[in-house]
Formats: structure tokens, sequence, C-alpha cells
């Protein structure tokens, strides 16, 4: 990676150790509405046996948790940039009694094992916030052992996904962001039908597919979804530190009035929609 990619994976370690209590907080309903892309990964890799899986952009443990639960003699390597989320993991790992997981805080485009180690690699939510998507992939093909399975999943585009939008537009609307660099990690970097696709079967993979699964964030109220949202999205809040008090009371009566229009019975249930990957070495 060159200067500047490393610079971002650098900040990005930073943000999600510092968001890290917020995603504790709030791990029943993410990992919820996360739900259906970590099942469907599962369903694709088909982890069984004795296999070695490797987790990567673990977060607070899935699906790479649900993955050791259905595997007999074998285990599961959760990795993630962040020592913070990584400690969430083994939390988790441990209340529900799961002892066939180990975790590694390391960087995806430098991965800390040898060629042809895993016989499946997991990744739900990563690609897009990786500096350098091709070396990451590469380094994922270079660990999977010759017929190993890999799968992926990465956030539709934004009008499928309101549960970003809602506030994200409604920040960027009002303070008047500059849109970041083409190219530069986001959430919908990778929204493009095809687009890791493409990836996958650039660095070699085979028999590459892709297919979408939507999915719901029931948080109930306004009030919970405004919480969860500025205590676990870095780009929301720092963008929102830097509003005075009559511009994120503003941005917060704006984002309440959409949601009170899109769910005028106060129901709060919001569609997400993801694209996910799969493919052979």
């Amino acid at each position: 990676m060159d200067d500047k990619q490393i610079e971002i994976r650098e900040q990005q370690k930073a943000a999600w150790n510092k968001f890290s209590a917020g995603w504790r907080k709030w791990d029943d309903l993410t990992m919820n509405f996360l739900k259906p892309m970590g099942a469907e990964i599962v369903r694709m890799i088909k982890p069984t046996g004795a296999e070695v899986v490797l987790d990567i952009a673990s977060g607070t443990g899935e699906p790479g948790l649900t993955i050791a639960m259905a595997l007999d003699g074998g285990h599961v390597v959760l990795t993630d940039l962040s020592e913070d989320m990584l400690t969430i993991a083994k939390e988790n790992a441990e209340r529900r009694g799961i002892l066939n997981v180990e975790t590694k805080a390391c960087d995806v485009c430098e991965l800390p094992f040898a060629d042809n180690t895993f016989d499946a690699v997991s990744c739900r939510f990563g690609f897009m916030f990786f500096p350098d998507m091709e070396l990451a992939a590469a380094e994922m093909m270079r660990v999977l052992k010759p017929g190993g399975r890999i799968a992926t999943s990465v956030w539709s585009g934004p009008e499928k996904n309101f549960w970003v939008t809602a506030i994200g537009h409604t920040i960027n609307r009002n303070m008047q962001l500059q849109p970041p660099p083409p190219g530069a990690p986001g959430m919908f970097r990778c929204a493009a039908n095809g687009f890791i696709q493409s990836i996958f079967e650039s660095v070699g993979f085979k028999n590459v597919s892709e297919q979408e699964v939507v999915t719901k964030l029931n948080a109930g109220t306004a009030d919970v979804y405004w919480n969860m949202m500025t205590e676990v999205a870095a780009p929301f809040v720092a963008a929102l530190s830097n509003a005075d008090d009559a511009m994120r009371d503003n941005i917060e009566k704006e984002v309440y009035e959409q949601i009170a229009q899109k769910y005028p019975d106060g129901n709060v249930n919001i569609d997400g929609s993801a694209l996910l990957i799969y493919g052979e070495k």
C-alpha cells in the first residue's frame, strides 16, 4: 500500500477503536439487522467438520461465531483492524460458550498467515473500507487452500438503504459537505452490480456469483434509530461534531421528520439491501 492508503488504514483503526463502546451497546440491534447477510455467507461457504475458517473484518464476532458453531473439530480465526472490537468478539464467544475461535488484530492487506492455510474465508461488510481492495482480495486468495470458498457482502446502493441515507444525506445537505474522492472508502463504494465480482475474477477466483439479500433495521422508534446511528457511525459522528448546536438540532429535526413521514404508524423498521458475492480458489 502507498502512504495515503496506510494513513487511511490508521485513521480507520483509531475510529473503530474509539467507537467500539457504541458497537458493544448496540450489538443486539445491529447483529439482528446484519443477520440475513451473515446467514447467507454461512450458507455459501458451507463450513463443516474440522475445517479452518478465516473471518475478516469480524467486528463484534459475526458471522465468525456462527461459523464456529457449525464446525466439528475445526476452528475460526476472527480478524479485524481494531483490537477493541475483537475484545467484544471474545466476550461474545465466551458468553455463548464458543471455544473454537481465536482472534488476531491485523490488516487484510498484510494477512499474517501462510499460503494455503484456510478452507474458507468470510468477510461481512469489509471491502468498502479496505484502502486497497484488489490487494485485500489477493491476500484472501493467497491464504485459501486450493478449492477453498470465499463469500463477502457489500451494501447495495443508497436508494435501497434508507437507514444510511436518512441521516447521511441530511447531514451532507445541511453542512454542504464535499463528497469523498471517487473510489475512496465509504458505505456505497462497492454498490455497483458486478464490482466485487470483477475484483474476485481479476485475482483468480472461479465460479464467482452475486446475489442480493435484503434485511430490516428494526429500530422500533426514531429515538432508537437516531441514538444508535450517532453512537456507532463514525463518519456521522465526526460530521456532527463539527456542527454548532443550532445546526445539529436542525439535522436531528429533519431526520425525525423523514422517519415520521416514512413510518407514520411509529414502527421504525427500515429496509436494507446488500450484495453477496461468492467465489472459489
